[in-house]
């Protein structure tokens, strides 16, 4: 009987690199259908509903470009620390925290008006996101704490946060005892950029983010410097670059960007704070940031992917009566299959000749 084994290869396959993440999407199509066909539900249809009906649909197109802004926003900033070997699993909780911040900007500011205000809001929630976020950076660089376990903690910690101060003292006395914040003001809400549509400013914000980061880690110091500290840390302390500098800057550039993407969405599509604020946009970023290979433009079509499986997922629950957690099931499907498959990059499948063979030989 013919034998299999993994070889390593003398490069890593470029070719594999960019087809394994469509191999991932496609796999999970097809695996997801049997799943849902064997739990009683239409798999055909669910796979239908989820990853197509989306894309046909042009009165979805404009809800595909709300959901992708935060995955972009958020996927880009993680995937530059991953690229550094810095792992972040905590951009939810930093997602939560800036939102935080740059609501509390508009407690302060419901009788002002003017654009600046916007403005102030996000910066407060870019710098609520970063300070979070410098919470493992120093765990990590003065103790050596793993970054991922803090991270990660936190997020539970910026749930508890949120919900103490929509049930408490930024409560709205006039929500008739629900918990929530004021709604915010036309100055302090994102105007959209679509008339007609929902497709707010918080969109094309993110994607030139993901753009202009492109474009630094391949033409600045700064990208060198983190592909250098990630691939090789031995040789980016000879060439003078700071390990513990780089875990700073990454993991407040990717706290910055989920704190910023935390009050575009709140500005944007909640225009206020609730409990059930966080969305799990800071967990599936991660798959973003993989899917799109730790690339920020790959980082834009990986975003739009997820964003179709968050649409569809709605779309499947009203037409077919799919379970919410069907989104999360085909989204962590999609990552298992992309990580398994990685293997293939750097190895690839030979046969090796049976005993039998061996013997005749």
């Amino acid at each position: 009987m013919a034998m299999f084994r993994f070889e390593k290869r003398a490069y890593p396959s470029n070719a594999m690199l960019y087809s394994t993440p469509v191999f991932a999407v496609l796999l999970t199509m097809f695996v997801g259908a049997i799943i849902f066909s064997i739990l009683g539900y239409d798999g055909i249809g669910a796979v239908r509903e989820i990853f197509l009906t989306p894309l046909t649909n042009s009165l979805k197109w404009q809800d595909l470009g709300v959901k992708a802004a935060p995955l972009v926003l958020i996927g880009v900033g993680l995937a530059v620390g991953y690229r550094a070997n810095v792992w972040n699993i905590g951009a939810e909780g930093q997602f939560i925290v800036g939102a935080l911040a740059g609501t509390g900007v508009t407690l302060v500011t419901r009788d002002m008006q003017g654009p600046w205000i916007l403005v102030a809001m996000m910066v407060a929630g870019v710098l609520g996101g970063m300070a979070y976020a410098a919470i493992p950076a120093l765990l990590k660089t003065k103790l050596r704490v793993n970054e991922i376990l803090t991270s990660l903690m936190l997020t539970y910690v910026a749930i508890q946060i949120l919900n103490y101060l929509v049930l408490g003292p930024w409560k709205d006395p006039m929500a008739f005892g629900f918990p929530q914040t004021p709604l915010f003001t036309p100055s302090q809400s994102l105007p959209t950029v679509i008339p007609g549509t929902v497709v707010h400013l918080g969109v094309p914000i993110a994607f030139a983010v993901a753009a202009i980061l492109a474009f630094i880690m391949a033409r600045s110091v700064f990208g060198f410097q983190v592909r250098v500290v990630g691939a090789a840390p031995d040789a980016a302390r000879y060439g003078g670059f700071s390990s513990n500098k780089t875990i700073w800057m990454v993991l407040l550039l990717s706290g910055g960007l989920a704190g910023l993407a935390g009050i575009l969405e709140a500005a944007g599509p909640f225009q206020q704070m609730t409990p059930g604020f966080p969305a799990d946009y800071g967990f599936t970023a991660i798959i973003v940031a993989f899917l799109g290979r730790l690339n920020p433009l790959g980082v834009i079509f990986a975003g739009i992917v997820l964003a179709i499986t968050f649409v569809g997922g709605d779309i499947a629950q009203t037409t077919i009566g799919l379970p919410k957690a069907a989104t999360g099931l085909f989204q962590a499907m999609m990552l298992f299959f992309l990580l398994a498959s990685d293997i293939l990059i750097r190895y690839k499948l030979v046969r090796t000749a049976s005993k039998t063979e061996k013997v005749v030989s």
